[in-house]
């Protein structure tokens, strides 16, 4: 009854199950592993946050290029505030506010973007205090470039003038005339009354849209490796059961030739 898995059509049916299980499988357990690694970047971050909370300060060349290592440790640079943009639609003990961000012009010639805190409401630039005058250290926590569309970043465009959706040296460069670092900094105190922004993790740290969707490819594999085994269970029961109808004689009823001028031959008299 089951001589057909031995038939040329069965063994290309039987080598494509052989190899789509494994492989469904495998691609299943990656994506699995790209979501647990996520998700202790996650708690690795946080605790490396807090960890940098209690380090010294450090000048601000030593840190730089800034990357996952280096994110959210003390920083502290000199130099004069230049010119003050906001930063809009950032949430805060979820309340929805804006940023002050205004570039600091070191010695070097290139800008520091400085987060100086957070306020509730819409973006206003008569809202935002004003930045202290003539030269000033600065101290806070360094930040990798913000991506839009990212950790909370929004996407959008279109702002007015004088607003910025992400803080990134790419975003600023086409509204200063002069060279951004590609970092930023949160003060530890905010300025004039204002909230501190918290520190930020890395990006690739935090359990976002990417992690998520590497949890929901996890379960797509897992169950299209299902499917194929109930696939070739229902194919190997229905060639069985015409197996069966076959040695029982229960082959379907053909079907009756007409005649060629198209009506049934007359009996002679």
């Amino acid at each position: 009854m089951y001589r057909f898995l031995l038939t040329p059509r069965w063994w290309g049916i039987n080598v494509f199950v052989l190899l789509a299980i494994p492989f469904c499988v495998f691609m299943g357990s990656w994506q699995l592993s790209r979501f647990e690694a996520r998700v202790e970047d996650h708690r690795s971050a946080g605790e490396q946050a807090e960890e940098h909370q209690q380090e010294p300060y450090r000048p601000l060349t030593e840190l730089l290029p800034v990357d996952k290592a280096t994110v959210g440790r003390q920083v502290t640079a000199r130099g004069r505030y230049g010119e003050q943009l906001l930063v809009p639609d950032r949430e805060l003990d979820g309340k929805r506010g804006f940023y002050v961000l205004t570039l600091l012009r070191t010695d070097d010639g290139k800008a520091l973007p400085v987060v100086r805190g957070w306020l509730p409401g819409t973006a206003d630039r008569a809202e935002a205090p004003a930045a202290p005058a003539g030269e000033v250290t600065v101290t806070g926590a360094l930040q990798a470039s913000e991506v839009p569309g990212e950790n909370g970043v929004p996407a959008q465009g279109g702002l007015p003038s004088g607003q910025t959706t992400a803080i990134s040296a790419a975003s600023l460069v086409n509204l200063v005339s002069y060279d951004v670092y590609d970092a930023w900094v949160t003060l530890t105190r905010a300025d004039s009354g204002m909230k501190p922004v918290p520190v930020t993790a890395a990006n690739d740290t935090g359990l976002d849209l990417k992690a998520f969707q590497n949890l929901g490819y996890t379960g797509e594999w897992f169950v299209f490796a299902g499917f194929v085994v109930f696939m070739w269970f229902r194919l190997l029961r229905r060639e069985v059961e015409f197996a069966r109808d076959a040695e029982l004689g229960l082959t379907p009823d053909e079907e009756p030739v007409p005649s060629p001028s198209g009506s049934a031959p007359s009996a002679g008299v």
